[in-house]
């Protein structure tokens, strides 16, 4: 039960991380504001390297992870664009992007009490995530 909890709870990270880089990947060009892209950057650079934490550990259970939902990740894109074509400004972006992360903050936190068997280190890796997509949020709140 501890194996398999832990293993999904990685997997749902995995997922969660990938659609956090992914995400700031298709807005980033588009920022206009250097402190805006200075805490975009930062975030995605933090994510990466919770991402490579994440791999690891599912190797050493022989687990490839988890892409995230393509449907999910469709319809990022779509609104992502056709709200930036609409209004292409940084108040916009700071709109997706804190949309984006309280998503994954929910999702992140459902998984996080689904897999109460996972072990302690899945089980920070969520919580860092949880706190990264939490700090982003309040980092551009100003942009909003």
């Amino acid at each position: 039960m501890v194996e398999q909890d832990t293993i999904r709870l990685l997997r749902e990270c995995d997922a969660g991380v990938k659609m956090g880089i992914s995400s700031i990947d298709d807005v980033l060009p588009k920022v206009k504001s250097d402190s805006l892209e200075q805490y975009l950057v930062d975030c995605r650079n933090e994510h990466v390297r919770l991402q490579e934490e994440i791999e690891v550990l599912l190797e050493n259970y022989q687990d490839d992870g988890k892409d995230p939902n393509p449907i999910a990740k469709g319809m990022s894109w779509v609104k992502t664009n056709v709200k930036l074509a609409v209004e292409n400004s940084d108040e916009t972006i700071a709109d997706l992007m804190t949309d984006g992360c309280n998503m994954g903050v929910k999702s992140l936190n459902q998984y996080l009490n689904e897999y109460k068997a996972a072990n302690e280190k899945s089980k920070d890796i969520c919580k860092k995530l949880i706190n990264l997509e939490e700090k982003l949020t309040t980092d551009i709140r100003g942009y909003l």
